[in-house]
C-alpha cells in the first residue's frame, strides 16, 4: 500500500554535502521530510572530495570506512540495498606499522594473526595486550554503541550517560590508559596513532577513543571502489531517488531568524527558501560567525569558539607512480625517531618538525580503478599544526615539505621514487581553510579532548535557536565517519521529534 503524503509536508535545508550533510538528508527525506541539500562546491562530498588528474584519481579525505552497517542502513531505511549504488571491499592487513629500526608489524582484524604479530615484535606485552583490547572493547560498547548517535540535548541527557562514561575511566588521556596496560614503545604508538585521524592527540584526548581499535577488529576496515568521491556520490544519487533535491555550485550566504527561529536560506546566487528547519554541516565556526552573522547567537557562539582548542592540520602530499606495488599494502604508518615529541611539536609548541609520522594510503592496490593501467595512486599525510599555531608561508614551505616526504617513503618503501613520479601535488591547512572555510585550516575541526565531548561538544540541537541544527565532525560526537555518520543519526533524531 503506497503512504499518502502530507498536503503540506514539513521542509528542512541542510548546508553542506559532506559525509554528515549526506547523511542527514537522506534520514530526513526517508522519514518524509522534504529536504534541500545545498552545497558550495561544483560536487558533493566535502571533504570526501576527489581530483581527477592525469588519469590518476586523488581522495581528499577518509580513505577507510570503519562499521560499514552504519552506512548500510541509510539505505535500508527506504528498503534499498546499498550494493545497488556502491561497492565496499574489505582491505587486510588494516594496517602495516613501520618504525626506523627496522620493527614492522601488521594491525588484523584476526586476534590470533594479531597475537602472533605482537609476539614477535614485543613478546612481554601479550597479557597487556590482552587488557587493552578487553578496555578496547568496553570503550566500543559505551562510547560508541550505546552513545554514539545519541544526541545531548541537555544536562538531564548527559547525566544519565555520566556512570557509563566514569566505568570507563574516561578521564583519563588515551596514552595513559594504554601505557599502563603495555610497555613496549612500538606497541603503544600501534594502539593510539589512530587517534591521530580524528584530530586527536593520544596525549590528551579521552581514553574512550580507544575504542578505534576494537571497532576496526569487530567490523573491519573497507574501501568504496571509485574512491570517497565515490561514496559520496552513491549517498547523494540516492538522496535524490528518494525526492530529494541538490542545489551544487552555490555557497549559503546567510540564514535568516525571526525571534529565535531560523526562517530562511539565502545562497550566493540569489535564491532564497523558507524552510520549518535548517542544520548546517559547515565548518562550525563559518556557521556561526559567516552564516549567522548580525545575530546575537552568532556573534556569542563566535567568541566562545574561537576560545576553543582545535584540531591539527594536515599535509597530504598525492602522487602517481609509474608500476605496481603488490607488496606495499593499502594502510601504511611509517613512524619516525619520535613520538610523544612530535605529537608535542604539532598539537601544543605550534613548529615545524624536521622528522614525521607519514599515513600511507596505496589505494590502488586494492581498487585498480584508481590509476591507469600499470599505475599506482598514493597518498601521504603528515599531521601539522594548524595555522593558529603555524601561521607559516605554505607557498614557500609547501614545496620542500612535499619534497621531504616524498624522500621519505622514497627511502623506506621504494627506492627510484623521484624517477617514477608521474605527476604529483600537495594540500596544506591554507588550502582546507580556503576550499572548505575550515577555522585555521584545522582537518578536524574541534581538538576531541575531555572538555570538548559529548554535553561538552557543540551539540546537535543549536541551545537558542530552536530549529536550528548541526551536523558533522564540529558536532557531538565528533570527526571520523563513523562518528560523522552518528552525528547525522542524533541530529535527524530531534529534528523528526522537532517536525512531528
Amino acid at each position: 500500500m503506497t503512504a499518502v503524503p502530507a498536503l503540506n509536508p514539513r521542509r528542512a535545508c541542510v548546508i553542506g554535502a559532506g559525509f554528515g550533510g549526506l547523511a542527514l538528508a537522506i534520514r530526513l527525506q526517508a522519514s518524509g521530510v522534504e529536504t534541500v541539500l545545498v552545497e558550495a562546491r561544483e560536487k558533493v562530498g566535502g571533504r570526501a572530495y576527489a581530483w581527477q588528474r592525469d588519469g590518476f584519481t586523488f581522495d581528499a579525505g577518509p580513505t577507510l570506512i570503519t562499521d560499514p552497517a552504519a552506512l548500510s542502513e541509510l539505505w535500508s531505511l527506504s528498503g534499498h540495498d546499498m550494493a545497488d549504488d556502491i561497492t565496499l571491499t574489505p582491505t587486510a592487513p588494516f594496517w602495516r606499522l613501520n618504525w626506523p629500526d627496522g620493527t614492522q608489524f601488521d594491525l588484523t582484524g584476526d586476534e590470533a594473526s594479531l597475537t602472533r604479530e605482537v609476539a614477535k615484535a614485543a613478546p612481554g606485552d601479550l597479557g597487556g595486550l590482552d587488557d587493552f583490547l578487553r578496555y578496547s572493547a568496553g570503550a566500543l560498547s559505551e562510547g560508541y554503541r550505546r552513545l554514539g548517535n545519541v544526541p545531548f540535548p541537555d544536562l538531564a541527557t548527559a547525566a544519565k550517560a555520566l556512570p557509563a562514561l566514569l566505568r570507563q575511566q574516561t578521564w583519563r588521556s588515551l596514552w595513559s590508559i594504554t601505557a599502563a596496560q603495555v610497555k613496549d614503545e612500538h606497541l603503544r604508538q600501534a594502539l593510539t596513532f589512530q587517534a591521530l585521524l580524528i584530530g586527536a592527540n593520544p596525549q590528551t584526548t579521552s581514553a574512550i577513543q580507544a575504542l578505534a581499535v576494537k571497532l576496526e577488529q569487530d567490523t573491519g576496515v573497507w574501501w568504496p571502489i571509485g574512491g570517497a568521491g565515490q561514496l559520496a556520490e552513491a549517498m547523494a544519487r540516492h538522496f535524490v531517488r528518494l525526492g530529494g533535491t541538490v542545489r551544487l555550485h552555490d555557497p549559503v550566504v546567510h540564514v535568516h531568524t525571526l525571534g529565535n527561529r531560523a526562517t530562511e536560506v539565502e545562497t550566493q546566487s540569489g535564491w532564497k527558501e523558507r524552510f520549518d528547519a535548517v542544520a548546517s554541516n559547515a565548518d562550525i565556526m563559518h556557521t556561526y560567525r559567516e552564516l549567522l552573522a548580525g545575530t546575537q547567537r552568532g556573534a556569542e557562539m563566535a567568541r566562545s569558539l574561537a576560545r576553543k582548542r582545535y584540531s591539527p592540520g594536515m599535509f597530504l602530499v598525492h602522487f602517481g607512480l609509474e608500476g605496481s606495488w603488490p607488496g606495499i599494502p593499502h594502510h601504511m604508518a611509517l613512524f619516525g625517531p619520535r613520538y610523544i615529541g612530535l605529537l608535542d611539536d604539532v598539537f601544543e609548541h605550534g613548529v615545524l618538525p624536521q622528522d614525521q609520522l607519514i599515513l600511507l594510503d596505496h589505494p590502488t592496490v586494492t581498487d585498480p580503478s584508481m590509476a591507469p593501467p600499470g599505475k599506482s595512486t598514493f597518498r601521504a599525510m603528515v599531521p601539522v599544526a594548524h595555522l593558529g599555531k603555524l601561521p607559516i608561508d605554505w607557498d614557500t614551505v609547501g614545496p620542500m615539505l612535499e619534497k621531504r616526504v616524498i624522500d621519505e617513503v622514497g627511502r623506506r618503501l621504494i627506492p627510484d621514487i623521484h624517477d617514477r613520479i608521474v605527476t604529483k601535488f600537495h594540500y596544506a591547512p591554507r588550502d582546507f581553510a580556503l576550499d572548505f572555510n575550515a577555522y585555521l585550516g584545522s582537518a578536524f575541526s574541534l581538538e576531541p579532548v575531555l572538555s570538548q565531548t559529548a554535553w561538552l561538544r557543540p551539540r546537535n540541537r543549536d541551545a537558542k535557536i530552536a530549529n536550528f541544527y548541526l551536523v558533522g565532525a564540529g558536532a557531538h560526537p565528533g570527526a571520523g565517519v563513523p562518528a560523522v555518520l552518528g552525528s547525522a543519526h542524533a541530529t535527524a533524531k530531534l529534528m523528526l521529534e522537532d517536525l512531528k
